[in-house]
């Protein structure tokens, strides 16, 4: 059985930036809330050193993919997702990062599976006040 990807982003990444085409082929921009979710998404799979002229972008993530799953991994993974978002995205107050994995032995797993951490961010847009919430699952190998 083929294992899935280790990094999985949901939904698919769009450019914040650019409009896209609409079925009638227009272009329509996107939303606040559309253009700060996908650049999140943009910040956390960004590895530091991949965007040309922006070598410090990116939350670095792909760093902790062969790190055991314990509470100093996710600590650490908690650490760098909240220094990234607030060094790289102004438009947003952070509420909460959380960081979760698979219980082991409890038998709950918070939508993971062993191996995995849940990365879920809950933020406020400053513009607007409106409250959003964004994740990713990390597959650790560790």
């Amino acid at each position: 059985m083929p294992r899935p990807p280790a990094f999985v982003v949901t939904p698919p990444i769009g450019w914040p930036l650019l409009p896209r085409p609409d079925a009638d082929g227009g272009l329509n921009w996107p939303d606040l809330a559309t253009s700060v979710a996908e650049q999140l998404r943009v910040l956390l799979a960004t590895r530091p050193g991949e965007l040309l002229n922006h070598p410090e972008f990116g939350a670095g993530l792909q760093e902790f993919l062969h790190e055991p799953d314990t509470l100093a991994t996710r600590a650490r993974i908690k650490e760098r997702v909240e220094q990234a978002l607030e060094r790289f995205e102004p438009r947003i107050t952070i509420d909460a990062v959380e960081v979760w994995g698979a219980a082991r032995g409890a038998g709950i797993t918070r939508d993971v599976e062993l191996g995995q951490v849940r990365i879920e961010i809950q933020y406020r847009l400053r513009r607007t006040g409106q409250m959003q919430r964004t994740g990713v699952t990390l597959e650790l190998g560790g």
